[in-house]
C-alpha cells in the first residue's frame, strides 16, 4: 500500500511539475503565433487551383501542428508549440478574392508588422487586433460565436453574391490557435473605423434604451465609446443630403433583413463621427499607407453607393471614405459599419429576454425577438440617429416669392399704359358729349341718336379700384390681369327702331 501510494503522489507531483514547466504563452508570443498561423494558412491555400465553391466546402476543418523546431510541412519558429486550425479554407479564399484581396497583399497587412492591441469596450471578453495599415480587425470571438459563423456561411456566401455592398461584417478568414493550454478562436474582418483618421465621437448603438449609457469609466477614457442616451443628450441627429440618406436607409433595412432571415439580434451599428471644422487632418505614415487601398467595398461611402459602376475604392487621401454629413453648423466625416452579428436568438437569450422584460419595459431591452429588433433597430436609425436635409425648401419659398414679384412688375408695367390710353379716351369721349357732337336726327329720322354705354364717374372710380386692388394681390395670374382692349363698335350700339 505504501509503495502504491508512493509511485501515486510521485506521479502527481510529476504532473504537477509537468504543469509549472508548461507555462501559458505571453501576449507577445500569441499575436506572433496568429500572424504565423495565418501566414502558414494563406500560403498553403494559395498553392491549391481556383474551383468552385461547394456545399461542403463551409464545413471543412483543416488542422496542423507547428514545433517549434519545424518540421517537413512547417517552418521553424522561436514561439511555443501550437496548432493552428483553419474553417473553410476554400470559402474564405473566395470571399477575399470577391472583395480584391489578393494573398500577398492579405499576408503583407497580417504578417508585416507586430499587431496593435486595441481595448474592448463592450461587455464581451473578446480581444482585438488591428493590422498596422489599418486593413484589417482580428478578433477573438467564444466557441459558439465561431460554431455559429461556420453555420451561416451558407447564406453569408449567397448574400454576398447578390450584394457585396452591405455595412454587415465582410468576413476573411476564420482560425483556431492551441498554444501553452490557450485555446484563442479569432476571426479577420474588415476595419471599420482607421486610425489614422481622429474620431471625435465614437458611438455603439442598437436602438434601446435600457442600460445603453456609457459607464463612467468608460467616459474618461481619451477616445470614449458612447451609446444610445448618449447620442441622444449630445446630438440632435446626423443630417445628409437626400440621396445619400436614401441610399444609407436602404442599405440598412437590406442588412437588417437578412440578418432577422438568420434569427440574428443584438447586434449594433458602430458608429465614428469625425469634425472636419474642428483642426485639419492629421497626416502621418499611417495616413500615408492607407492610399494604396487593397479592400474593395470597405469604406462607408462604398458600402452603401449600390448604383456606383466603377469598382475602384472611392477612399482619398482627405475623406478615407468617410460619408459627408452636418450636425447643426458642423461638416462631418461619418464612419459606420454593423458589428456583433454572431448572437443568435437562441434558448439562453430568449431566457434573458424574459428575465429582463420582468423588471423593465421588455421594448426597450436590447435582447428582442429578432424582427422585432430589427424594426427598431431601423427606426432608431431612421428618425433619431440619421436625418435628411431640406436644402431647397428655403430655395424654393425665395424663388416663388422672387417669381411673384416678378409677375407683380410686370402686370403693373403692363396694367399702368392700358389704365393711362382708357383715362385718355373716356375724357375725349366727355369733350365729344359735351360739345353735343350727336348724329343729326333730321338726316336719318328714324334713327335714334348715338348712345354710349361707357362707365359714369362712380363706376369708373370702382373699376379702378378693383384694378388695384388686383395689382396688389400676389398670386393674381398675369392673363387674368390684363384688361380687355375693345374697339369703339363693341364700346358703342346702333339701335334701330322696328
Amino acid at each position: 500500500m505504501s509503495t502504491a501510494s508512493t509511485d501515486t503522489l510521485a506521479r502527481g507531483s510529476k504532473a504537477s511539475k509537468a504543469s509549472k514547466d508548461h507555462k501559458k504563452p505571453t501576449a507577445a508570443a500569441l499575436k506572433g503565433a496568429i500572424q504565423l498561423g495565418i501566414g502558414y494558412a494563406v500560403g498553403n491555400m494559395s498553392s491549391k487551383p481556383d474551383r468552385d465553391v461547394l456545399m461542403q466546402d463551409f464545413s471543412v476543418v483543416e488542422s496542423v501542428f507547428l514545433p517549434s523546431e519545424g518540421s517537413n510541412l512547417t517552418p521553424a519558429h522561436h514561439y511555443p508549440d501550437f496548432r493552428l486550425k483553419t474553417y473553410a479554407p476554400l470559402a474564405f479564399r473566395y470571399f477575399r478574392e470577391l472583395f480584391n484581396i489578393k494573398p500577398d497583399d492579405y499576408l503583407y497587412s497580417i504578417c508585416k508588422e507586430p499587431l496593435i492591441e486595441l481595448s474592448n469596450p463592450g461587455a464581451s471578453s473578446s480581444w482585438f487586433y488591428l493590422t498596422s495599415d489599418d486593413e484589417f480587425i482580428i478578433k477573438t470571438v467564444q466557441h459558439k460565436e465561431a460554431e455559429f459563423l461556420q453555420k451561416l456561411l451558407p447564406g453569408y456566401y449567397m448574400n454576398l453574391n447578390q450584394n457585396p455592398r452591405t455595412l454587415l461584417p465582410k468576413f476573411y478568414g476564420l482560425y483556431c490557435i492551441q498554444c501553452g493550454g490557450v485555446t484563442v478562436r479569432l476571426v479577420v474582418m474588415n476595419n471599420v473605423l482607421p486610425r489614422s483618421m481622429k474620431m471625435h465621437y465614437k458611438y455603439d448603438l442598437k436602438g434601446s434604451s435600457y442600460k445603453r449609457r456609457a459607464s463612467r469609466k468608460e467616459r474618461l477614457k481619451s477616445s470614449p465609446t458612447l451609446k444610445d442616451l448618449d447620442f441622444q443628450e449630445m446630438h440632435e441627429g446626423l443630417h445628409f443630403d437626400p440621396d445619400t440618406y436614401s441610399a444609407l436607409m436602404k442599405t440598412l433595412q437590406r442588412d437588417c433583413r437578412v440578418l432577422e432571415s438568420f434569427k440574428i439580434m443584438d447586434y449594433s451599428l458602430l458608429l465614428g463621427i469625425h469634425v472636419l471644422d474642428r483642426r485639419p487632418l492629421g497626416r502621418g505614415s499611417r495616413m500615408d499607407s492607407r492610399k494604396g487601398q487593397k479592400v474593395l467595398y470597405s469604406t462607408a461611402l462604398e458600402s452603401i453607393q449600390g448604383t456606383v459602376k466603377d469598382p475602384g475604392p472611392v477612399a482619398d487621401d482627405d475623406t478615407l471614405g468617410g460619408i459627408p454629413a452636418k450636425h447643426k453648423d458642423e461638416n462631418l466625416l461619418i464612419f459606420l459599419g454593423i458589428i456583433d452579428i454572431l448572437q443568435s436568438y437562441r434558448f439562453i437569450k430568449k431566457v434573458e429576454h424574459s428575465w429582463k422584460a420582468l423588471v423593465h419595459d421588455g421594448d426597450t431591452v436590447s435582447v428582442h425577438r429578432p424582427s422585432f429588433y430589427a424594426d427598431r433597430f431601423l427606426k432608431f436609425m431612421g428618425s433619431t440617429v440619421f436625418k435628411k436635409l431640406h436644402p431647397l425648401r428655403g430655395a424654393s419659398s425665395k424663388r416663388k416669392r422672387s417669381s411673384l414679384h416678378a409677375i407683380k412688375s410686370a402686370s403693373q408695367e403692363v396694367l399702368s399704359p392700358q389704365k393711362e390710353e382708357k383715362k385718355e379716351e373716356k375724357k375725349a369721349q366727355s369733350m365729344d358729349n359735351l360739345d353735343g357732337n350727336f348724329y343729326s336726327s333730321s338726316k336719318q329720322p328714324d334713327l335714334l341718336p348715338r348712345v354710349s354705354f361707357e362707365c359714369s364717374g362712380h363706376d369708373e372710380e370702382e373699376l379702378e379700384n378693383s384694378e388695384d386692388r388686383r395689382d396688389s394681390s400676389a398670386t393674381i395670374a398675369l392673363d387674368d390681369a390684363l384688361p380687355l382692349n375693345r374697339s369703339h363698335s363693341d364700346s358703342e350700339l346702333d339701335v334701330y327702331l322696328v
